[in-house]
């Protein structure tokens, strides 16, 4: 039955912001409180009464409410005729059909012009179905909902090389109108295993469904939930790629999850392989796959016909195509942009635009790229790099004056330096070995070795020889400006002998 009203205050500032400040009903919803779902029934209502903003001069709310939600006809209710709610149930599950068609079928009907409005219509229906016996069996539309979970049974797997005994854990789909079949083995309940078996299953049955319902599998989901299950991004991000979505089951509603699938491979295939030896995960597939293809053509108890037949006269021509390439596992992690513009992944460092500094980015990680978005827009794509601790940096991404010592390197210092002289390479030397990074000393060196330009290699180099004890690049500029590098060191006091004096022989 209808639930409580909003109050017409809230009512009020909800066609103020649609009407008046044109505003989406994401942002409304933000703004009041409401869900987007109550906020469409409401601007619908104002609609269908001819309403807008403003609203006229001296509007009560009395007024209002008695337009939004106007009272039903005043006729019997033995004159009002019920529909066959029992047929409006069944042709829902058409595609296309919706409870606002079959009202307008109702109301053209014989004896219905006084029948009940779109709104009781409704209510009526929900009320019916509230009714109904829980373990009513689900009518699938063609083409519209694959149901996958892993097995409750796992499955031995010898390694033939040590003879250790692994499980392989085995997955299940089943497409919902034809019961047609998919299983294969993975060596784990995983997110990388969990999605590849999607990629199999969605290749083996040649189509897209336009929906995947999902256990809430601990792999695929971020957080399992009655109400708001969240779905995994990596999980959500193939979905996107197949043009399809990921509905997730409901906890504890057997119903809701991989029909009657997951028995039927446990007793038609498991059963049948229970004591067969298999030495690779290659090998047990082979096996599963031999035992689906007669599993699908055997005839259905009670259809008369088999999945297979089912699959190719209703599933298979409603399916969505699949996508030219199929889906490559992608990881997904948020990072935060460093103050070297940088952000670590596994250990590597990959630079993005220096204005994002201490910004939040997301990187989608494949085998062979790393992808980075901010705010959802792509910023940065880089090859993958196995090296740690070490940078990949894009020249555009780093500011102008960092730009100029991209290409310098402790090897091109050192021979740099040596082309000038021997003593501008001690130096340099020596600034490299001083610092606790190396580094840290390539201004210090850049900036020597930049002026030999203005001072040439015989004046630098001199400069440098005086220059050793300081060991910065200011000391060897001074001494250049003020031609210091010029003068001679004092000459060397002679010694005094005489015969007063002991020689060193004395001591020997």
């Amino acid at each position: 039955m209808p639930g409580e009203r909003l109050s017409m205050r809230k009512i009020r500032d909800v066609l103020r912001l649609r009407f008046g400040q044109r505003l989406s009903q994401r942002a409304i919803g933000s703004s009041v409180g409401l869900s987007i779902g109550a906020i469409n029934s409401y601007l619908s209502r104002a609609r269908l009464a001819g309403l807008g903003w403003p609203l006229p001069e001296g509007f009560s709310d009395e007024q209002l409410e008695a337009l939004l939600y106007p009272p039903p006809p005043q006729v019997e209710t033995e004159r009002r005729p019920l529909p066959d709610w029992a047929t409006v149930h069944r042709e829902l599950r058409r595609p296309n059909v919706t409870l606002s068609l079959l009202w307008e079928e109702y109301r053209t009907g014989p004896g219905a012009q006084n029948g009940f409005g779109y709104s009781w219509f409704c209510d009526l229906y929900r009320e019916w179905v509230g009714r109904l016996r829980p373990t009513l069996r689900q009518v699938h539309t063609a083409g519209e909902r694959v149901f996958v979970d892993f097995a409750g049974h796992s499955m031995e797997v010898i390694d033939g090389a040590t003879g250790e005994i692994r499980r392989a854990e085995i997955f299940v789909a089943v497409l919902g109108a034809s019961s047609y079949i998919f299983a294969e083995a993975t060596w784990w309940q995983s997110l990388p295993d969990w999605i590849a078996a999607h990629v199999a299953m969605l290749m083996f049955i040649g189509g897209v469904p336009r929906q995947i319902v999902s256990d809430n599998l601990r792999a695929g989901m971020t957080r399992a939930g009655f109400y708001e299950p969240l779905v995994n991004r990596t999980y959500a991000d193939m979905a996107a790629h197949y043009g399809t979505a990921v509905i997730p089951a409901r906890p504890y509603k057997p119903r809701d999850k991989a029909k009657v699938g997951v028995q039927v491979v446990q007793r038609w295939i498991l059963a049948r392989l229970r004591n067969r030896r298999f030495f690779s995960l290659a090998e047990r597939n082979e096996a599963i796959r031999e035992l689906v293809e007669p599993l699908n053509e055997r005839p259905m108890r009670g259809w008369g016909t088999s999945r297979q037949a089912l699959y190719e006269q209703i599933d298979r021509p409603a399916l969505q195509p699949l996508p030219p390439t199929p889906y490559e596992y992608a990881d997904w992690k948020r990072c935060r942009v460093k103050l070297d513009y940088h952000v670590e992944i596994e250990k590597h460092f990959y630079s993005v635009p220096f204005r994002l500094l201490r910004e939040e980015v997301e990187a989608r990680i494949t085998a062979k790229t790393v992808e980075l978005f901010h705010r959802g827009k792509l910023v940065a794509t880089h090859l993958r790099s196995l090296r740690p601790h070490r940078p990949t940096t894009v020249a555009e991404h780093m500011p102008s004056s960092h730009r100029r010592y991209r290409d310098w390197t402790h090897e091109r210092i050192l021979r740099e330096a040596a082309a000038v002289g021997d003593d501008t390479a001690a130096l340099v030397g020596i600034i490299l070995r001083s610092r606790p990074h190396p580094e840290q000393g390539f201004r210090s060196c850049i900036g020597i070795l930049g002026l030999v330009k203005r001072y040439g290699a015989e004046r630098l180099d001199a400069a440098c020889s005086r220059a050793l004890g300081t060991r910065s690049s200011s000391s060897v500029a001074a001494i250049l400006k003020n031609a210091q590098e010029k003068k001679t060191a004092e000459p060397e006091q002679p010694g005094l002998f005489h015969e007063n004096i002991r020689g060193p022989g004395y001591y020997h």
